[in-house]
């Protein structure tokens, strides 16, 4: 098959997490299909990394997209327009230009998006579409500004109407929609009864399956760990919890030990890594908890992060999509204390092969109960481990993708 990748953003480097997606889509796709690829970028710098998805793709454009979401042009165009913020952030004339020529030029079988705010580029066409939707935009915003000061509310409200009504707009114009969970392709039938919808999920990246730890018997130190692109704000939502809630509690705990320094008794620390981590969370490093900056070239901190942890801390409360971070952990056998909707997707089941907890006391209580109990560490562990090797690895998941593809051509 000839296919016509759109993204809003370079597929590479992985560390996000819509970058792994697609990244690992374009490499297990192009062993049998051909595979152009057309992404935008913010800046010049951004392009050196194109040779790395350059390998796997007949041809790879890249479209200047506005470098800083708030520019005045932006601002002005989103307020004087029936254009959501986010659509206008990623609208970029070069993109709409080059796909309306390659699309002359050249015959595809298949146009394939990633978000629908990458769909305004795309002239009319017979080329069938399909539409992956990694998360529902308008529900992330609604959860964001329904947790502002009431007086700000009403700022924002007429943004995440507009998100919603484009968002529809182009589900209808799609041949097919997938999610990556089953309550996202839910909310898209109960608002678009008659969209085609389809379930691509997220996968586990294989370099986090290479990955091998045992834990030590006896271990006195155990790192907390979570990661996330803190440009996201479901991640600075749950990074907060993690400083603000969390980790106060942990100091007063009699049960557990902060670490500081080379300890004799058990302790723990709190480890939270992630692009942008100084700056949105506003916390340095202090007496158990070390926050750690990623820059773009993080691939061996990210692995080193994971080969150290111990275990994967994520109080997510904000809906839509699966979490990529959840199934790096379950690959390389870091056991999980999540929320429930910080699963959602997952398939998990609490205290098989994870453990649930829905306050700030259920955390630490969850972190006492696994760093303590050797059978339970062993169990969650490798029963997530098992579960992530069975549902959720790249090649199973482009295979998936194939047979879509050939059901809606």
């Amino acid at each position: 098959m000839k296919i016509l990748m759109l993204t809003p953003y370079l597929p590479y480097p992985p560390s996000s997490g819509g970058q792994i997606r697609t990244f690992n889509l374009i490499k297990y796709l192009s062993k049998k299909h051909e595979v152009t690829l057309v992404a935008l970028y913010k800046n010049k710098a951004e392009k050196k990394y194109s040779k790395h998805i350059k390998k796997y793709c007949k041809n790879v454009y890249l479209c200047k997209r506005p470098e800083s979401p708030w520019e005045i042009k932006n601002i002005l165009k989103t307020i004087f327009s029936l254009s959501p913020f986010l659509i206008v952030r990623n609208s970029s004339e070069e993109a709409r230009n080059t796909i309306s020529k390659i699309l002359k030029n050249e015959k595809f079988d298949i146009i394939h998006a990633e978000t629908f705010y990458i769909m305004p580029h795309i002239p009319t066409t017979n080329i069938p579409i399909i539409l992956v939707e990694q998360t529902i935009e308008y529900r992330v915003y609604q959860h964001f500004v329904n947790n502002l000061p009431f007086f700000l509310r009403p700022f924002f409200y007429l943004d995440i109407i507009k998100l919603k009504h484009w968002e529809r707009h182009f589900w209808r114009k799609a041949d097919i929609v997938a999610t990556v969970n089953d309550s996202d392709k839910k909310t898209i039938l109960r608002l678009e009864p008659k969209t085609k919808t389809t379930i691509i999920e997220n996968a586990a990246g294989d370099d986090m399956f290479k990955i091998k730890k045992e834990r030590q018997k006896n271990k006195t130190k155990f790192n907390l760990f979570f990661i996330g692109n803190f440009s996201w704000l479901q991640n600075v939502e749950a990074a907060k919890i993690i400083t603000d809630k969390i980790y106060p509690l942990l100091k007063k705990s009699s049960n557990i030990r902060l670490c500081n320094g080379k300890q004799d008794k058990k302790c723990v620390q709190i480890i939270i890594a992630g692009q942008r981590s100084v700056e949105k969370l506003k916390m340095k490093t202090q007496k158990g908890l070390r926050i750690i900056d990623i820059k773009h070239k993080g691939d061996n901190i990210v692995n080193k992060l994971f080969q150290e942890a111990d275990v994967f801390i994520s109080p997510i409360f904000g809906p839509g999509g699966t979490r990529l971070k959840l199934l790096a952990a379950m690959a390389t056998k870091t056991p999980i204390i999540s929320t429930s909707i910080g699963i959602d997707g997952l398939m998990l089941t609490n205290k098989k092969n994870v453990l649930i907890a829905e306050t700030p006391e259920e955390f630490v209580k969850q972190i006492s109960l696994v760093i303590n109990n050797q059978d339970l560490y062993e169990r969650i562990k490798n029963e997530a481990y098992k579960h992530v090797k069975k549902y959720f690895t790249w090649d199973k998941i482009a295979v998936k993708l194939e047979h879509i593809y050939e059901e809606i051509i």
